[in-house]
């Protein structure tokens, strides 16, 4: 490769990925749940992004593929590492499919069901909390099928995992964190107990 044609694809690079960045970093903040890791796992995505974009096919779904160097890159390099304490929560909840499905802002509450009537008196940094204590694999699948708006075949791509195993990764995740909030709520008197 000419250095003409070598400098026309890191222009091509930073045209075409860079304007993920901020989307990417707010994902490895959710995985890292600390500041310094998730700075170090969007370097290192960008770093291994940028090494194999000569590989990218054009026309298929750039988010899609930094995503999944991001998700491997922690899957293999931060997850093995022991934890520093836990430095930040998950921003942007407002994002969270959960929060989409009570309605918005608009405050409708017609054809609402119990599940999404319970979420309304919860705090976002007891949603938060509810979603960080789900396990690993659960918690990457929720958070890029609800929040980052993957669908179930982008999902396995980026997880190297079958469409089946999304899906009942995502439904299992979904049952853990409505239980982890149905407890929560009931231990502090969020949520009343309907006779059954």
């Amino acid at each position: 490769m000419s250095s003409v044609e070598l400098m026309a694809d890191q222009l091509r690079f930073v045209d075409d990925a860079m304007g993920f960045m901020p989307s990417l970093y707010t994902a490895a903040m959710r995985m890292t749940r600390n500041p310094s890791d998730a700075e170090d796992l969007v370097q290192e995505t960008y770093l291994k992004a940028y090494r194999a974009y000569g590989s990218f096919q054009e026309g298929t779904n750039l988010k899609a593929w930094l995503y999944k160097i991001l998700t491997n890159t922690f899957i293999n390099t931060y997850r093995a590492k022991s934890r520093r304490p836990m430095e930040t929560d998950i921003e942007d909840i407002e994002d969270l499919y959960l929060f989409r499905r009570l309605g918005g802002l608009e405050g409708s509450t017609a054809g609402r069901s119990a599940e999404e009537e319970m979420l309304e008196h919860f705090t976002d940094d007891e949603v938060k909390a509810a979603i960080e204590s789900l396990p690993e694999y659960f918690r990457i699948v929720v958070l890029l099928a609800d929040v980052e708006g993957f669908s179930y075949k982008e999902i396995a791509e980026i997880t190297d995992v079958p469409i089946g195993t999304v899906m009942s990764r995502l439904h299992r995740g979904r049952k853990a964190l409505e239980k982890a909030l149905a407890t929560y709520g009931l231990e502090h008197g969020l949520v009343e107990v309907r006779p059954g």
